[in-house]
């Protein structure tokens, strides 16, 4: 995928890279060996709720960014490899953790980032692991992965997690690992995306039968609303999906979210939290969801054969990047401790609202990351 950047985005985009560096480095001098969630008042220390324990592979991942951006051999590039490593191997023992659905979201961000870098035996077995140990949350009777708040759901979420199974299927030649995989992510196309490319939080089942019963949410405004960062979610992850299983049901899964996304988004490119909220909670936008969905559409354009339709979605990405850079970085605001302002994590609880969010700012690097690499200019 080749994406043309004029001369100031380039310069827009590399020095908003330089931006988020200077502020991850902040806060790892601030709050050593500490993993952030979302801010309050700007500030990512807090003693506020998690919700759930999801997040500690995002700021290893911008390290891990980092570090491969920097200058082969330069003092900077062994800074930020230091720092990847030390943030990085405090999260081996989730390999076995059972009480969440997110470990694509710790181990692709930060053991997959540096695996590659750096390939090894003993890195790929924690990769694995926690592939194997992901695929423990299948149930048969519904086939999916079972989301972390019951036997009985099934989240969009981890449409963007189920990577980390498919991967170690294929390292490891485990087709029940793959199947697993496979089965999940035909039975979210199937329930939780529907007809118009829009999507549901959570799908609901009967457990003794299997039987879909309903759409819910947990953090949209309904069942039967799209929530926006799920939509991107979806958009991105079957596009990931694709990328394994080369199965042209998940790539047109993903063009149906990315199409949703692009007709029913304002002008800026940065969504309302929940696209059928009423008129005046729509103006509460995410920025989060904006940033997935950028990194998302970048990678999807590399995915298609169809380039004029690569190119549309390039194109959209880079629009979303513009405003983002533009409008909603932290670059003024010294007090302000994050990258990207106006996320939003939990808006019923009252949590990280207008805040910035540490999947934001991960995304939000990987797309500025991913759109410098794809230019030819």
């Amino acid at each position: 995928m080749i994406l043309d950047l004029t001369p100031e985005d380039r310069q827009l985009f590399e020095e908003t890279l330089e931006f988020a560096a200077r502020q991850v480095r902040r806060v790892i001098e601030r709050y050593p060996d500490f993993y952030p969630m979302y801010t309050h008042q700007g500030r990512w220390k807090h003693d506020l709720p998690a919700w759930t324990h999801w997040c500690d592979g995002f700021l290893p991942g911008m390290m891990w960014i980092f570090t491969q951006r920097a200058p082969a051999g330069s003092a900077e590039a062994a800074y930020w490899r230091e720092q990847a490593i030390r943030y990085t191997r405090p999260l081996e023992p989730r390999r076995h953790d059972r009480e969440v659905h997110d470990l694509g979201f710790i181990f692709m961000s930060t053991y997959y980032r540096w695996n590659q870098l750096e390939p090894d035996p003993a890195r790929e077995a924690v990769l694995v692991q926690a592939g194997r140990t992901m695929a423990l949350r299948y149930r048969d009777k519904g086939r999916y992965l079972r989301s972390f708040v019951a036997e009985n759901s099934l989240f969009i979420d981890i449409m963007m997690n189920v990577g980390i199974v498919f991967y170690a299927a294929e390292r490891t030649g485990d087709r029940g690992l793959y199947d697993i995989a496979l089965q999940h992510c035909l039975t979210t196309r199937r329930y939780l995306v529907r007809g118009d490319g829009s999507t549901a939080h959570e799908g609901l089942f009967d457990t003794e039968s299997g039987e879909f019963l309903r759409q819910s949410t947990h953090q949209g405004w309904r069942g039967d609303s799209c929530w926006s960062r799920g939509l991107t979610w979806a958009l991105y992850g079957f596009g990931t999906v694709y990328g394994y299983t080369r199965d042209a049901r998940f790539l047109a899964t993903a063009e149906a979210c990315a199409d949703y996304y692009l007709t029913h988004t304002p002008a800026d490119g940065v969504p309302p939290w929940d696209y059928d909220a009423p008129e005046e909670s729509r103006r509460l936008q995410d920025t989060s969801a904006a940033a997935i969905a950028a990194s998302g559409l970048l990678q999807l354009a590399g995915l298609l054969a169809d380039r004029a339709k690569g190119a549309l979605y390039a194109a959209a990405a880079r629009h979303i990047l513009r405003t983002l850079t533009t409008r909603w970085v932290a670059r003024d605001d010294p007090d302000w401790e994050g990258i990207l302002k106006g996320g939003v994590y939990h808006l019923h609880k009252q949590l990280g609202v207008n805040e910035s969010v540490m999947w934001g700012e991960h995304f939000f690097v990987e797309a500025l990351d991913r759109a410098l690499r794809a230019d030819r200019s």
